[in-house]
C-alpha cells in the first residue's frame, strides 16, 4: 500500500451510488487506505466488503475531519458525490472542505465523470508503482 488515503463521502440520496461506483472499481479501490464519513463509509462496508476508516458523520463534523486530513497531507484524493438539487444544513462544511482541497492541491470529483478520472489516475499510479517494482 504505502499510500495516503482515499477520502470517499456521499450526500444521503449519493450513497447508493457511490458503493456501486466503488464496486464497479473494487480492483483499484481494494488497494488503497480508505476513509470516509460515517454513514457513507458504513454502506460502502455493508456493499463493498472494503475496510473502511470511519470518521464522524457529515453534519457533526466528518467533513471538517477529512477535510484536516487534507491539511495534513494524509488525503491523496476525494471522491465526493453531491447532491445538487438538495440543500444541505452543513453547506459552510461542505465549502470548507471544497477549499481545502483546492488549497493542498488534491484531487476533488463530485460526480461520476470525474471520479472516474480518479480511478484512471490511481490505476496508471499503480501500474506505474508495480513497473518500479518489478523493474
Amino acid at each position: 500500500m504505502g499510500h495516503k488515503k482515499i477520502a470517499l463521502i456521499a450526500h444521503d440520496r449519493k450513497k447508493l451510488d457511490l458503493a456501486f461506483f466503488v464496486r464497479d472499481n473494487l480492483d483499484i479501490f481494494r488497494h488503497e487506505q480508505l476513509v470516509a464519513t460515517a454513514s457513507t463509509g458504513q454502506t460502502l462496508k455493508e456493499k463493498t466488503g472494503l475496510e473502511v476508516e470511519l470518521v464522524a458523520h457529515g453534519p457533526e463534523g466528518g467533513d471538517l475531519m477529512i477535510g484536516a486530513m487534507i491539511a495534513a497531507g494524509q488525503v491523496e484524493a476525494v471522491i465526493f458525490f453531491r447532491d445538487p438539487l438538495t440543500a444541505q444544513p452543513h453547506e459552510p462544511d461542505v465549502s470548507a472542505l471544497l477549499r481545502v482541497c483546492d488549497v493542498h492541491n488534491v484531487p476533488l470529483a463530485t460526480n461520476l465523470g470525474t471520479a472516474t478520472a480518479i480511478v484512471d489516475w490511481l490505476e496508471d499510479r499503480n501500474v506505474e508503482s508495480s513497473a518500479r517494482n518489478n523493474g
